[in-house]
């Protein structure tokens, strides 16, 4: 018995040395947990880091829903709308003043192209914050700049008919259209608007095609 009774005093002296270490680690483990705890907190609760990062973030998301754009794209949708005008109001003369039945067609198509883009590049110049070219603000005095034609040419174009308005019209629409290709080009390498890069794109395809049109309407003459 008496050995018995030596063996629960040391269980029990076992048993509480041992729930006085657990307190003491909970103790140590509080402490530490509570250090651990706040720096884990700590860049939560940092403004600066949370002040850092909501701004970028916002900027980024609202420049995707803008639409990235630059200067060059700015440049030449400020270009084109007058370029293209233009072009419009030199293929509305065709109606009553060509002979060919391909130069009133081709006139036709060019204004159908050209009307919609018209439109298009403004309203991203719109929506950019940039002015639009007013209606009717084409300067003729800007020629040789993109192929524009010149106030003097355009009285020769709308004094000609028949044949002489066919030439001079093919002649002058070849140069202007170059011009337009080569605001295109300078579009698709500066750049950064994925939809005008695109508009650029086609510009180039379908001015081409015609600039070859034309040149095989003026050698049947």
């Amino acid at each position: 018995m008496t050995r018995k009774h030596s063996l629960v005093r040391r269980s029990a002296a076992v048993a509480a040395a041992g729930a006085a270490a657990l307190v003491l680690a909970a103790c140590g483990g509080d402490a530490d947990g509570s250090a651990g705890h706040g720096d884990h907190n700590a860049p939560a609760s940092s403004p600066e880091s949370a002040s850092a990062s909501a701004p970028a973030s916002a900027s980024a998301s609202a420049s995707a829903s803008q639409g990235q754009h630059n200067a060059a794209d700015v440049a030449f949708a400020k270009g084109m709308i007058p370029h293209h005008r233009q072009a419009v109001e030199m293929a509305g003369l065709a109606p009553d003043r060509a002979r060919s039945a391909e130069v009133r067609q081709l006139a036709a198509d060019i204004k159908k192209a050209q009307d919609p883009e018209i439109k298009t590049l403004s309203g991203w110049l719109t929506s950019w914050g940039e002015e639009v070219p007013a209606e009717g603000s084409m300067d003729h005095s800007s020629h040789g700049m993109g192929g524009m034609m010149t106030a003097e040419e355009m009285s020769r174009l709308e004094d000609a008919s028949g044949k002489a308005f066919d030439t001079a019209f093919l002649e002058m629409m070849i140069k202007h259209h170059e011009g337009a290709v080569e605001m295109a080009r300078t579009e698709q390498s500066d750049g950064a608007h994925g939809p005008a890069r695109k508009m650029a794109g086609e510009i180039i395809t379908s001015q081409s095609a015609e600039i070859e049109q034309m040149n095989q309407l003026l050698g049947e003459d």
